[in-house]
């Protein structure tokens, strides 16, 4: 049987929006290390971290939202707490997890950088598209990670999602 490959319109779209994430995501990066000193991995970190209940998050719940395996987090949070922007503490209730906590030095790194992120996005994303645009940009997202969430569970650190 011949595969339903993809026509002109289809591999336009896919092969734009391939391009598009990734020289979107090293411009990003780029300006966050040169702008801030953070690497794209630093700043995801911090991101999720500060904006969990307390600047406190499991460190599963981190890896999960982050979709990393163990041992990339764990490295990635061994580098941060080398630089002080963050800690690992006891998880409550669980002996065998640990939490990962924002320190001052990566609560102000995060502040810092924050500002830079949100110039450089609306510079070379958000400020380009018209809000219908922008509409269309967020219900087809949504569209394609329920889908992914619905119909693709995935292993991740060993455990389904």
């Amino acid at each position: 049987m011949e595969p339903a490959w993809l026509d002109e319109r289809e591999m336009r779209a896919w092969r734009g929006f391939n391009r598009m994430r990734a020289e979107l995501t090293a411009r990003l990066a780029r300006q966050l290390g040169q702008e801030a000193g953070l690497s794209w991995a630093d700043y995801e970190v911090l991101v999720r971290v500060s904006e969990a209940p307390g600047r406190r998050i499991r460190a599963r719940d981190l890896g999960r939202s982050l979709r990393w395996e163990r041992s990339r987090l764990s490295r990635q949070i061994a580098r941060m707490e080398a630089r002080g922007t963050v800690e690992r503490a006891p998880s409550e209730g669980d002996a065998r997890g640990f939490d990962v906590v924002l320190t001052d030095a990566g609560l102000a790194a995060i502040q810092a950088a924050a500002l830079t992120h949100l110039t450089a996005v609306r510079h070379c994303f958000a400020d380009l598209l018209t809000p219908q645009q922008l509409d269309v940009f967020g219900d087809i997202a949504e569209t394609v990670t329920n889908h992914l969430a619905a119909e693709h569970t995935d292993v991740v650190n060993g455990e389904e999602e």
